[in-house]
């Protein structure tokens, strides 16, 4: 669960639908561009694991 005020969740809500995402993905982008821009990204791996 994740707990936002509500004026902020329809902040992101309509920027998501601006950008035709859903309001999950739109917090997901807003996390990982907030995480590289931070330098703090999880580093991904350079192939599918099998």
């Amino acid at each position: 669960m994740l707990r936002v005020d509500a004026d902020l969740m329809d902040a992101i809500e309509k920027w998501a639908a601006d950008e035709f995402r859903s309001t999950n993905g739109q917090i997901a982008y807003l996390l990982d561009q907030a995480l590289k821009k931070s330098g703090r990204a999880p580093r991904r791996s350079s192939g599918p694991t099998e």
